[in-house]
């Protein structure tokens, strides 16, 4: 396992086409943006391994990627809000 050591805002990047920031650090926690093609897929551990297990996964907890050029956007790795409910 390679260990790098990074501060905030500084990236790592992995083959070329993928970049991994430090979007924030509080406390004992690290934000990570994740910048990847779009064919790419990119999940935590524990979506990926319920993946790999064939359980259902729900879409909140599914992050696409960040594409473009200007770099990756914090608000990018926030999970997506949930849908609301249809209204009668």
């Amino acid at each position: 396992m390679l260990v790098l050591s990074r501060k905030k805002d500084e990236s790592i990047v992995i083959n070329n086409d993928i970049t991994i920031v430090v979007v924030e650090i509080r406390g004992d926690k690290v934000r990570l943006g994740v910048e990847a093609p779009k064919e790419v897929p990119v999940h935590r551990r524990e979506v990926f391994e319920a993946i790999a297990r064939g359980e259902p996964v729900d879409a909140g907890s599914v992050v696409a990627p960040s594409i473009g050029s200007g770099g990756i956007d914090p608000e990018a790795a926030r999970p997506a809000e949930p849908p609301a409910p249809p209204r009668d």
